[in-house]
């Protein structure tokens, strides 16, 4: 289906704009700290598809741009928390696990230029799964330390900053006058990681300093911005919120915005580096620790405030998905609901939410007997046109939306068949007779393959096959939750999907 289009969107983040102001806030803190300091690196710093979605225009390697400018300059620490490692925990954009995430992130650091220093482990206490992690590492010529828990954190300073405390965790070698800490995700022990470094620098008489760098929430725009409000809703499953620095504002007398934990740690924080460093307060707010420059690459104010939206939005389908799957608890289900009616939101925002049930309500009405469970699914093209799908006894909706969707952009007739009906039943039946497979329909990953075998025959599947790259960062909206293979296939071809709280099928197994 071919709908009506719409203005594309706008660019509202000037990559070079801010890796100027990104650069220059950063050398001129390392100048601060007799040349030594110690950078943790929130956010993701490649791949940051959040930030690319909320800012239209942002890269989101830029990051790892603003590294390869510093590369000279700069060593590089993984940390990874040892329970995220045992118990699987999951980076949902990529799919994998984050100890496959670290291991993915040195891979792409390296593609890059760039080399890590070392990896630590943080809070480990003989985890099985962390010391599997470990040996993989090490038997790969990786340095790997292991930090645990901190004797006193978080009030006893005087225990936290003493060989019992930081000095119990071995002292990472590092050369160069800036030291980016870096985790795949939050809660990975980047801040005691840092901290511990700053112990041992000092006691071996080098004032190295400490600073953050986070992109969100952005500090000099409104508490109530969609762009930090989305942050919010982002992080609804760590129940952060945005606030006005209460530091910041007995200090100086102006507004910033920070985020609960920031805040809330600052006191204790404060103590820690005055005690580390001998010396008076380094900082007077947790705004002060940042050298955050993402506001100041906003070139257009409306186009990030609709993405930022459509953000929230997504949050909620997946939020609300994740609680179906046992993944997330009902606060966070009933925080992401708050945050979408503070904003004045519904499902209906998101374009490609009602074509989508459109197309599974018209399936429904035109089923022929028992047919099932009918999928509807809606893809909006960059240009705005809106494609959509279903589902059938041979094909997945997700199948069947992509292969709509580049028909559309080649400007291929609905009625020419991209994979014959005689290829389908093939694939079915080897599914069925020989694979034993309990459905024969071909998910997206299987339909892509057939696909690509033929387009070498057939010059209408080769034209159509050129389309897919294009279909990166396009939006898509599915009824039901999609099984691993149209799952994997969607995000492989970088497509922004969110799906309804819902499964397509009662199988509690599925593959």
């Amino acid at each position: 289906m071919k709908g009506a289009r719409v203005k594309p969107k706008s660019i509202g983040f000037d990559n070079e704009k801010y890796l100027r102001e990104q650069t220059h806030a950063i050398l001129e803190r390392v100048k601060k700290f007799d040349n030594k300091l110690y950078l943790e690196f929130g956010g993701k710093l490649i791949f940051d598809y959040h930030a690319s979605r909320v800012l239209p225009g942002f890269d989101p390697n830029v990051k790892i741009r603003l590294l390869q400018k510093l590369k000279d300059k700069a060593d590089i620490i993984l940390c990874i928390y040892a329970g995220d490692i045992e118990r699987r925990k999951v980076r949902a954009d990529f799919g994998i696990t984050y100890d496959a995430d670290a291991f993915k992130l040195i891979d792409d650091l390296r593609e890059w230029g760039l080399d890590i220093t070392a990896v630590v482990i943080t809070r480990f206490a003989d985890q099985p799964a962390a010391k599997i992690f470990k040996n993989k590492l090490e038997r790969r010529n990786i340095r790997v330390y292991t930090h645990g828990f901190t004797k006193g954190y978080p009030h006893d300073v005087n225990t936290i900053v003493s060989n019992a405390g930081y000095g119990k965790n071995d002292y990472i070698k590092t050369k160069k006058p800036l030291v980016v800490v870096t985790a795949p995700g939050p809660g990975s022990g980047k801040l005691a990681t840092c901290l511990a470094q700053l112990y041992h620098e000092n006691k071996r008489g080098v004032k190295a300093g400490y600073a953050k760098f986070e992109t969100f929430p952005i500090w000099n725009i409104a508490l109530d911005h969609p762009v930090n409000v989305a942050y919010e809703a982002a992080t609804a499953d760590l129940k952060d919120f945005n606030l006005i620095d209460p530091h910041h504002m007995k200090a100086y007398k102006e507004e910033s915005i920070n985020y609960n934990r920031d805040v809330e740690a600052f006191p204790v924080l404060k103590s820690i580096l005055k005690k580390i460093m001998r010396s008076k307060d380094i900082y007077n707010s947790p705004t002060d620790m940042g050298v955050n420059c993402a506001g100041f690459g906003i070139i257009n104010d409306s186009a990030v405030r609709e993405a930022a939206k459509q953000e929230i939005v997504r949050r909620y389908f997946r939020y609300s998905c994740e609680y179906m799957m046992g993944l997330a608890d009902k606060d966070t289900v009933k925080h992401i609901e708050a945050i979408m009616k503070k904003m004045k939101l519904d499902p209906y925002k998101r374009r490609v939410v009602k074509p989508a049930r459109r197309a599974a309500e018209e399936a429904e009405r035109k089923k022929k007997g028992n047919e099932g469970i009918f999928c509807g699914a809606a893809l909006e093209l960059k240009n705005g046109a809106l494609v959509t799908g279903k589902n059938s006894p041979l094909m997945h909706a997700a199948s069947s939306l992509v292969l709509n969707a580049i028909k559309t952009m080649a400007g291929i007739s609905d009625n020419i068949h991209l994979l014959s009906p005689a290829t389908i039943q093939t694939i079915a039946n080897l599914k069925k007779n020989i694979l034993s497979a309990k459905t024969v329909s071909l998910d997206l990953e299987e339909t892509l393959i057939a696909l690509s075998i033929s387009a070498e025959i057939n010059t209408v599947g080769k034209l159509a096959l050129g389309k897919l790259k294009e279909l990166q960062g396009c939006e898509a909206h599915m009824t039901y939750m999609p099984l691993p293979g149209d799952e994997a296939g969607l995000r492989k071809l970088g497509i922004n999907l969110t799906t309804d709280p819902k499964f397509s099928t009662q199988s509690l197994f599925v593959t």
